[in-house]
């Protein structure tokens, strides 16, 4: 897909309206893994608060910072510390005066091959939520839910007055997420989406992608996607040992073999899931078999 002619490339820089308490601000950092861009969400009207800023792009901090001039930044709130998703909080911290609150920091070592941002060492918030907790402004809360997976340290914010759901990084609006171990983990990504079906939200908001309207069935949707590769993966097992990259290239025979090195990682937190259930067993030279 061309990302810049895509229609969302004419709201890169501009302060677009969801609906009477959300808006948003998408970055100018489109790619194959942050789809257009990084969607910076601003809640509430007058005193508002700030989700996921961003990168530290100076574009997009001089235009979220030029958006919000008439009104008060109370918080800034932040999801996981992807490089695409927290660095751009001090600079609005800086210019507003907000706390910085949400998820817990995370720096993680990883020189393996990645599907996504790496992490932002920087980020080092006034407050770090836990499940439930909330913040409040005029017409508007926000409640922390725990949703680890894709990190561990991964936020949803819920807004009550809309049974809206920001799902940062957890839901996706154009793709499924990515699952990297050593930090991202299948078994509790799993269990965060099951969590997801016992709520009544209305709406979700991604970080990246389109509003999900109907958020149980486009859930039960990613679920089922998982079951798949998984079985997938068993079924590939059943016939002897294989090493991952030899699954990736079958699985992902349709996929740029640029990105089979990150898709491996997918398998391997699939195997680790399926290890810890008793369904496999990982042997010797890197090889995995069915238990």
């Amino acid at each position: 897909m061309d990302l810049a002619a895509h229609p969302d490339s004419a709201a890169w820089g501009r302060l677009v309206s969801r609906t009477p308490l959300v808006r948003r601000l998408l970055a100018h950092n489109p790619s194959p893994f942050t789809y257009t861009g990084t969607g910076t969400f601003i809640v509430g009207s007058g005193t508002v608060a700030v989700i996921d800023p961003g990168p530290a792009d100076p574009a997009h901090v001089d235009a979220l910072i030029k958006s919000l001039a008439d009104e008060t930044v109370s918080h800034i709130l932040i999801t996981h510390t992807h490089l695409d998703h927290s660095p751009a909080a001090p600079a609005l911290k800086a210019a507003t005066g907000a706390e910085i609150i949400g998820c817990a920091p995370l720096a993680l070592a990883d020189d393996g091959p990645r599907a996504d941002a790496g992490f932002d060492a920087t980020y080092a918030p006034d407050r770090v939520m836990q499940e439930g907790d909330s913040v409040s402004g005029p017409g508007w809360t926000l409640s922390a839910v725990a949703t680890p997976g894709h990190t561990s340290n991964h936020l949803c914010f819920a807004l009550a007055q809309e049974k809206a759901l920001f799902t940062g990084d957890h839901v996706m609006g154009w793709s499924t997420t990515v699952v990297a171990p050593p930090d991202g983990n299948m078994t509790d990504y799993m269990a965060s989406l099951k969590k997801l079906l016992e709520r009544d939200d209305l709406v979700y908001h991604p970080t990246h992608g389109d509003a999900v309207s109907d958020p149980q069935r486009f859930v039960r949707g990613l679920i089922t996607h998982r079951k798949q590769r998984e079985n997938q993966i068993l079924g590939h097992l059943e016939a002897g040992s294989q090493a991952i990259p030899d699954m990736v290239a079958k699985m992902y025979a349709g996929v740029d073999k640029r990105l089979h090195p990150a898709a491996g990682r997918s398998v391997l937190a699939h195997l680790i899931d399926l290890q810890a259930r008793g369904l496999v067993m990982a042997g010797a030279d890197s090889l995995w078999k069915r238990a």
